[in-house]
């Protein structure tokens, strides 16, 4: 499945509800499944991170989607060699 597949399923299934939720709250509930994510990562429960994993792309993908932003040619600044400064310093 292509990134753009599942934003649009994710769509599909929740954006009449994200988008009354609105940005902002929808971002808390971002937030709060990247803290999962910390924790699963912290505690080393390979489930527990491959469940928050795919959590956290699915809000994001539902903050893509209430924004208007098209993951897959958002990232496109890595596939196509756009990104040439590579990671960014500490």
């Amino acid at each position: 499945m292509h990134v753009r597949e599942f934003q649009d399923l994710i769509a599909r299934k929740y954006k009449e509800r994200d988008l009354e939720r609105g940005v902002s709250r929808t971002f808390m509930w971002f937030i709060e499944e990247v803290g999962e994510l910390a924790t699963g990562l912290a505690t080393g429960d390979r489930d527990n991170m491959e469940e928050e994993f795919a959590d956290v792309f699915a809000w994001l993908c539902t903050l893509a989607n209430i924004t208007d932003i098209d993951l897959e040619t958002a990232c496109t600044k890595y596939t196509e060699g756009r990104n040439k400064e590579g990671f960014k310093p500490k």
